[in-house]
């Protein structure tokens, strides 16, 4: 799964799944561009990786991602792989979902996935091709009580990935998509009236059939494959990082 020479975008980066994305396409030898909200936490990851950029703002803004893409070309000169982590989450059914909700977490899982995606492939075909690697879920293939927001946001990503791999497929970009179960990071936490208590935390767990949490180096290694040229004959992927929840 070598990467080396390769430039990558990664939303999202801060934290969780984004952040051990960028480490593990930075330790095959990518040059990394953290892009996310959290200043702090972009910086202090991009420190850590020493080689990586941060570039602070929010995927939600066109302006943004078109801003993140033209100086990644200005100062690499190239963009090889786009990876779009970034997301957040709404924990109520839909009866209770406000409008500002259902629009905020819109504007980041599925326009920051689309102006991102937009913004890269006139990028990447100047370069002669590329790999961007979308973040779906579990819960864009079954539904989800309690979540129907976020549900319906990746779905829309499932939809966009095979849309955008079969329009690029013969120009050498390919689309796919990670789709995490129940992975242990600061989003399965959040958003709830209270922290979970270990025992709650072990009923997540033992809902899956590994009966264990993942961990975000599992899945971003995941990433990372789909990233490099390893998985040339691949587009239009929904891969699922469950430990077998949707083989049920």
């Amino acid at each position: 799964m070598d990467v080396t020479g390769k430039v990558a975008i990664v939303t999202g980066a801060a934290s969780g799944m984004g952040a051990a994305t960028a480490r593990a396409l930075a330790r095959r030898g990518a040059t990394v561009v953290i892009v996310d909200r959290n200043a702090e936490g972009a910086g202090a990851i991009a420190h850590e990786i020493e080689t990586a950029t941060p570039v602070v703002g929010d995927v939600a803004s066109s302006a943004f991602c078109d801003g993140v893409v033209a100086d990644t070309m200005e100062t690499h000169g190239r963009l090889d792989v786009l990876v779009n982590a970034a997301g957040v989450i709404v924990r109520a059914p839909a009866h209770v979902t406000s409008d500002d909700e259902w629009r905020r977490i819109f504007s980041v899982n599925v326009d920051g996935v689309f102006y991102m995606s937009r913004a890269a492939v006139p990028a990447m075909l100047e370069g002669g091709g590329g790999a961007i690697v979308n973040f779906g879920s579990i819960w864009g293939d079954v539904g989800s009580g309690g979540h129907a927001a976020y549900a319906a946001t990746k779905g829309a990503v499932h939809q966009l990935t095979r849309s955008m791999a079969l329009q690029h497929a013969r120009e050498g970009i390919r689309v796919n998509a990670v789709c995490p179960g129940e992975i242990d990071t600061p989003m399965l936490v959040s958003e709830r009236p209270a922290p979970p208590t270990p025992d709650e935390l072990e009923a997540i767990a033992e809902s899956v059939p590994m009966g264990r949490l993942g961990r975000p180096d599992e899945v971003a290694a995941v990433v990372a494959f789909l990233a490099s040229d390893e998985a040339s004959y691949m587009t239009g992927a929904l891969v699922a990082v469950d430990a077998g929840y949707l083989a049920r």
